[in-house]
């Protein structure tokens, strides 16, 4: 019986850490695409995004694709 309400409390506690500690909120996002002349789009990504403690990290990237090549 013991034993089980140990398990109770730590779950509980658990369960209360996620709560407290929460998600990233994200701040912005902003999407950008170009094509060239050759059919290659660039995609650029760029997001800024919040912790629950107030530190801002901002991210970006780049993604190219080219066309497949015709026989």
């Amino acid at each position: 019986m013991k034993n089980n309400k140990m398990v109770t409390v730590a779950m509980s506690a658990l369960a209360l850490s996620f709560l407290i500690v929460g998600c990233d909120r994200q701040v912005s996002s902003e999407t950008t695409s170009s094509t060239s002349s050759d059919g290659t789009v660039k995609t650029k990504d760029k997001t800024v995004t919040q912790a629950p403690d107030g530190t801002v990290t901002k991210s970006e990237e780049t993604k190219k694709t080219t066309p497949p090549e015709k026989p």
